[in-house]
């Protein structure tokens, strides 16, 4: 019988690869919400149950609040 060779087992070696490259994340949309008019900071409408710092997406026939779902339809009196 023919003899069966063991191969080495090659034991696995850790590389360094160093650090990871920085990748730029795009820039948050809640600048969006403000404008400065007269001199003054004017802010977008806010959530009345959520309160002061979560702003109310606007569609265009309903506004709306993503954290409590709070939603506003417009008026329909286009007849």
């Amino acid at each position: 019988m023919a003899e069966e060779t063991e191969k080495p087992r090659a034991e696995k070696v850790k590389e360094r690869k160093g650090k990871k490259p920085h990748k730029n994340k795009p820039t948050s949309a809640k600048y969006k919400h403000y404008s400065i008019e007269g001199g003054k900071i004017k802010r977008g409408k806010t959530c009345p149950r959520c309160g002061p710092g979560i702003f109310l997406m606007q569609a265009k026939d309903r506004i709306y609040c993503g954290k409590c779902h709070y939603t506003e339809f417009a008026s329909e009196s286009k007849k």
